[in-house]
């Protein structure tokens, strides 16, 4: 790591991943002289944990980064789309996490194990992929290299906890009213998450798809830097509450083999593989909760055409779906010394 210390502030530090990302600072010893919390005025005052003390939470205002160097943000696209900016101009990095600038020409979108070298194109603000995106790139990623990676179709299982924290506290309470004979109450979803699948995340697009889906599609070949993957999408939120469950599809243009993907992945940064079918090990979300990995297993072929496979992904949603990534990149500012303070 970079001897340089560096003042970081989180933008939405008492949502989930807010909390997740003081966290992961925290575990992994991030190179900081100081940490702040920021979030709305409704949120000012509250007291966070932080190693051994408490951050009080700020307010966040246009004067909030002029003693800032990098801020992580984690506050919803429209608070990207007005304070990023203003970060930006204030001499601070941002990384964020929302959807905002993911798809901009001008702002690199990054999974430190797939694309790390893009950061050196940033022109302050660097975008954080899609939570059920990162676990499949981080995974597809080392198979591409090998055998180059023609068309992908995956279906994801998505935890609630991809919603925030309003979602986890609506399937808690849906469960109790339906074991107290009691109408579950749906505010959250458009219909009760407990004990159901709702294929159906975020906002239907013209085309059918949801907008979930699409941002799979894209962010993936801007990712990976290849607009001729093909990719299809359907994406299904599921009664968990972290981790992030997703069944791939790989079309190869070079044949890989069950046993040479197995050392493959093995073999790849941030990846574990869980497969012995026989034993019954397979990823499970249960597994993946408050873990920095993804998990990959029920490695098969596809049996229906001549170069295919057949993937389960699991990884936990808050860590490497957001928080992580977003502190991993900004291990690798520093490292690099990219953070321009």
């Amino acid at each position: 790591m970079h001897a340089k210390q560096l003042r970081v502030g989180v933008v939405g530090a008492t949502g989930a991943v807010g909390r997740e990302m003081l966290k992961t600072l925290e575990q992994r010893e991030f190179p900081a002289t100081s940490v702040r919390a920021l979030a709305s005025s409704r949120s000012a005052g509250q007291e966070i944990p932080f190693k051994g003390g408490q951050l009080i939470v700020e307010e966040l205002d246009e004067n909030s980064f002029q003693e800032l160097d990098l801020a992580l943000f984690s506050a919803g696209g429209g608070t990207s789309e007005k304070y990023a900016p203003i970060a930006v101009r204030s001499g601070c990095v941002v990384v964020d996490n929302s959807s905002a600038w993911r798809m901009d020409p001008e702002v690199p979108l990054v999974v430190p194990e797939v694309n790390p070298d893009d950061l050196a194109k940033h022109k302050g603000i660097i975008a954080n992929p899609n939570c059920s995106t990162i676990q499949m790139v981080v995974v597809l990623k080392p198979l591409h290299d090998a055998g180059r990676i023609k068309r992908v179709v995956v279906s994801t299982y998505q935890a609630v906890s991809g919603t925030g924290q309003k979602a986890i506290k609506e399937m808690e309470t849906q469960v109790r009213q339906m074991f107290n004979m009691q109408e579950p109450e749906a505010e959250v979803y458009p219909y009760q998450i407990a004990f159901n699948c709702l294929p159906h995340i975020d906002v239907f697009l013209d085309n059918d798809y949801t907008k979930e889906e699409m941002k799979m599609v894209l962010e993936t070949q801007k990712i990976m830097g290849d607009e001729t993957i093909r990719l299809t999408a359907t994406t299904v939120r599921v009664p968990v509450f972290f981790g992030h469950s997703e069944s791939v599809n790989v079309e190869t243009e070079k044949k890989i083999t069950p046993a040479e993907a197995r050392v493959i992945l093995a073999q790849a940064p941030g990846v574990q593989v869980l497969d012995n079918p026989k034993e019954k090990i397979y990823p499970m979300p249960i597994h993946a909760a408050g873990e920095d990995l993804t998990f990959v297993g029920r490695i098969r072929e596809d049996e229906s055409i001549a170069n295919g496979l057949n993937l389960w992904v699991v990884a936990d949603n808050l860590r490497k779906g957001a928080a992580l990534n977003a502190v991993q990149i900004a291990e690798v500012l520093v490292e690099r010394d990219l953070v321009r303070v």
